[in-house]
């Protein structure tokens, strides 16, 4: 089904095609390319104010996830009721808020940011969506393990180096 990437931001050039590509790998290493998937890239404003209305944090954030079924099981698939049900849902990214975490760490963040840590933070809410958590131990090790084995298949395509963002999530 469909992809959509949208940028609705304009703090930080963004080249969707790399990203798009590493999204295509993680969602048929997944088994889910036959549900729609909305990528949604905002500003810091933006992502603040989504984080501060749905989670009640007031702070700006990389990546947030809205799934569109309940009551996920992060070992099954979503069973869809009805052809209008095959949804994963959303993903946010705070590009603005990953650029600027680009800098500290003094990477470059045109080639990081498309691929690397906007990659790495759509894996990670792509996980969130199948009903991964990373509340406690136990559910940490099941997330990093789950983010790890997308990751290291996207690497094997792309001949990229990405590590999980879950490694410091717990």
């Amino acid at each position: 089904m469909s992809l959509i990437l949208r940028n609705a931001q304009r703090a930080v050039p963004l080249r969707r095609a790399p990203l798009r590509f590493s999204l295509d790998i993680a969602r048929s290493c997944l088994k889910v390319r036959n549900f729609d998937l909305g990528i949604i890239c905002v500003s810091n404003a933006r992502i603040r104010h989504i984080n501060r209305v749905y989670r009640g944090q007031d702070s700006v954030t990389d990546v947030l996830s809205f799934p569109f079924h309940e009551d996920l099981n992060p070992s099954l698939l979503p069973i869809p009721a009805s052809s209008d049900e095959y949804n994963l849902g959303d993903i946010y990214l705070g590009v603005e808020f990953i650029y600027q975490q680009c800098q500290k760490t003094q990477e470059d963040y045109s080639s990081i940011l498309t691929v690397s840590h906007a990659g790495i933070c759509a894996v990670h809410g792509l996980c969130h969506l199948l009903g991964h958590q990373h509340n406690n131990p136990e559910q940490w090790k099941q997330m990093l393990e789950k983010e790890t084995e997308i990751l290291k298949e996207i690497n094997r395509v792309t001949g990229s180096k990405l590590t999980p963002l879950s490694t410091n999530h717990y």
